[in-house]
């Protein structure tokens, strides 16, 4: 009898970028993390958050989802700390905190939220609310992205309307759900159950995803590496927008084999 050959596990490593613009706009409502767990190296939470509220209430509202994601995830102990708990406490925790602010805020603070949690052995959990959407890759493949929570996705859903169609509605930045109003928020989670070598995870702003497909979007975070990606993504976005561009923003992280 012949014994069966060991499985030992796969090495991989994580190679991860950010990046912001203010477009076309006066200010910088925006705003991107990715945070490292400090005890855990194969632990990591990327979070973005686009901001709505004139010149000081939006950037204060996404500052707020930064800020509740890094002093949730100071606290978080993977070993025995539920994740997706994590995801809604940082979706339930921001919009309170962003309602508050709106008190001292020039105007009505918003934002929406996007983020995703990796664990060990790369399982991934995500939120989101508002139209900032995570995407996921298989190579150059879409597998999965999050559904907007907007007026023109509800119209998606009920056929009345197509992707293209919806990118060119007048009513396109119109949203049914995010962080600060007086309704609470959606909590959208998602679990993948592992990550692969290959795969890629993509947080951005509609600032930067209105501009592409999603097999453009596929093929960049394939082709490249993430810091060269993001790069070539925001240049693109940038020239597709014509002077008319949206704040942008964007995390990626890609899982690669260690030969």
């Amino acid at each position: 009898m012949t014994a069966a050959p060991l499985q030992t596990p796969l090495a991989y490593r994580m190679l991860a970028a950010t990046a912001l613009h203010k477009g076309d706009r006066p200010y910088q409502q925006d705003q991107v993390q990715i945070l490292r767990h400090g005890r855990l190296k194969d632990c990591l939470l990327a979070v973005l958050a686009d901001g709505m509220g004139g010149k000081s209430g939006g950037r204060k509202a996404a500052d707020q989802v930064v800020l509740t994601a890094r002093q949730l995830f100071d606290r978080y102990v993977p070993s025995k700390d539920d994740p997706q708990a994590l995801l809604r406490q940082l979706v339930q925790e921001s919009h309170l905190m962003i309602k508050l602010t709106a008190i001292t805020a020039e105007e009505e603070p918003h934002s929406t939220v996007a983020a995703f949690l990796l664990g060990p052995g790369l399982v991934c959990n995500v939120v989101h609310a508002g139209d900032s959407r995570v995407y996921h890759f298989r190579g150059a493949d879409l597998v999965s992205r999050t559904m907007d929570d907007s007026y023109v996705q509800r119209l998606i859903d009920e056929g009345k309307l197509t992707e293209d169609g919806a990118n060119v509605h007048p009513q396109s930045n119109l949203l049914t759900g995010c962080l600060g109003t007086a309704a609470d928020p959606p909590v959208t989670l998602h679990h993948i159950d592992a990550l692969q070598p290959g795969d890629t995870l993509l947080c951005c702003s509609d600032g930067l995803w209105h501009y592409f497909t999603p097999r453009e979007l596929g093929m960049y975070v394939n082709s490249f590496a993430p810091r060269d990606a993001a790069d070539m993504m925001v240049t693109r976005a940038r020239q597709r927008a014509g002077g008319h561009g949206d704040n942008l923003s964007l995390a990626m992280v890609k899982v690669e084999l260690i030969a």
